[in-house]
């Protein structure tokens, strides 16, 4: 990192909502947003956004008539830079870099174009365009009107990491001052729960907590599924708005034994982790909220590569896959809005049912972990600006 750079606001869509408080206040809370529903004659557990806050994102195709085709990754992304934006007080037309991905991409929208295919044998004109990843910044850099660089990638499950490191990148080249970045994922359609279950890797029981993430001792997998969408604003320096500052950033890819492997030690996750801590001591990590999916293989990784890094002084762990689902793409990102939330109100949210979940004494730096099928892992360290270290300390 050549200089800190501030997050001066995050806008999200989850299952817990929109608002702050909302969100913050679900958060404290001991239960879970999980729901079986019927997808297309299979069942299986996943976690909606609120029924109110969907109605009102449906209303920005009722606003733009440009809007009425997209996919509802479209409509996520748009409606959560929309509050990130105007909570940072960025004007429309302002030069800013957006980067936007998803792991999936216009699921919904895809699945319904093929299936229109197989039953005409023609494609709808709309098809390539409205499915595209592209799709994604492109609208929220129209409905914006910025004028900057707009970028969209899938780098599976780190997506929304990548798209934050994306943003590093041209902040400290002096290309741009400020930048959007995140991920969105509509991914709540029959095929794509149907793919995770062919793997094998999702939540089959009905328990107090059907996404068993972070316990170590589960017996089976319980990942479960979410849609969401998460951005922060990202500007140069430490700015007095800052409700975090972004002191490091780590990344590293594994080899390989098949497509949907991890190494037992989880080698990406040591080396990211190591990159994003810099000089920074592992005593000087207070948390990590984790990627940790509910996968047996992927828990157990990712913790042993936690204590290959720090030893037996660990940093207080969480994550929030067991509440709000894995939301693929979004993920990254709304793991890092936990974060910063943490950071903001001096309070750590632990994991109910998990023995390895206990709060630390302070918490001025916390580690956000991510990684993605082909083994890429990314790291962001964030950290309380410097004016309000001195007043809470």
């Amino acid at each position: 990192m050549k200089t800190n750079i501030s997050i001066t606001s995050v806008g999200a869509v989850s299952a817990l909502g929109s608002a702050e408080l909302e969100v913050w206040e679900h958060y404290k809370e001991e239960r879970h947003f999980l729901r079986k529903h019927d997808f297309a004659g299979t069942e299986a557990f996943g976690a909606f956004l609120p029924e109110r806050l969907r109605l009102e994102i449906e209303q920005l195709r009722e606003e733009n008539p440009n809007f009425k085709k997209v996919d509802d990754s479209v409509l996520f992304g748009v409606y959560a830079s929309r509050k990130a934006v105007q909570k940072a007080v960025w004007e429309k037309g302002e030069e800013i870099g957006i980067n936007i991905g998803s792991s999936r991409g216009a699921t919904s929208l895809f699945e319904n174009y093929h299936r229109d295919f197989l039953q005409n044998g023609k494609a709808n004109t709309l098809t390539s365009p409205n499915t595209t990843l592209g799709n994604i910044s492109s609208w929220v850099a129209q409905d914006l009107q910025s004028n900057g660089v707009e970028i969209s990638h899938s780098v599976t499950c780190s997506t929304a990491l990548h798209a934050v490191l994306n943003g590093v990148a041209w902040i400290n080249s002096g290309m741009t001052q400020k930048f959007l970045a995140g991920g969105s994922e509509a991914a709540l359609t029959p095929f794509t729960i149907s793919q995770v279950q062919a793997m094998k890797i999702s939540a089959r029981e009905d328990m107090d907590y059907p996404c068993q993430a972070l316990n170590l001792q589960k017996k089976q997998n319980s990942m479960v599924l979410g849609e969401g969408a998460a951005v922060i604003c990202m500007e140069a320096g430490e700015r007095e708005n800052a409700l975090a500052l972004i002191s490091g950033v780590g990344y590293a890819t594994e080899r390989l034994k098949h497509s949907v492997s991890i190494s037992a030690n989880g080698s990406a996750f040591q080396q990211s982790m190591k990159m994003a801590m810099g000089d920074l001591s592992p005593a000087e990590v207070d948390a990590i909220v984790m990627h940790a999916p509910g996968t047996i293989k992927g828990d157990l990784s990712e913790m042993k590569a936690i204590k290959a890094v720090f030893g037996k002084e660990l940093p207080a762990l969480t994550t929030n896959k067991w509440k709000i689902g894995h939301t693929f793409g979004a993920s990254g990102t709304l793991s890092l809005e936990l974060a910063i939330l943490m950071l903001q109100q001096g309070e750590f949210i632990s994991v109910p049912f998990s023995s390895e979940s206990k709060a630390p004494k302070k918490l001025r730096n916390i580690l956000v972990n991510a990684v993605g099928f082909g083994g890429n892992a990314v790291t962001i360290l964030v950290s309380l600006p410097k004016q309000t270290r001195e007043k809470a300390f």
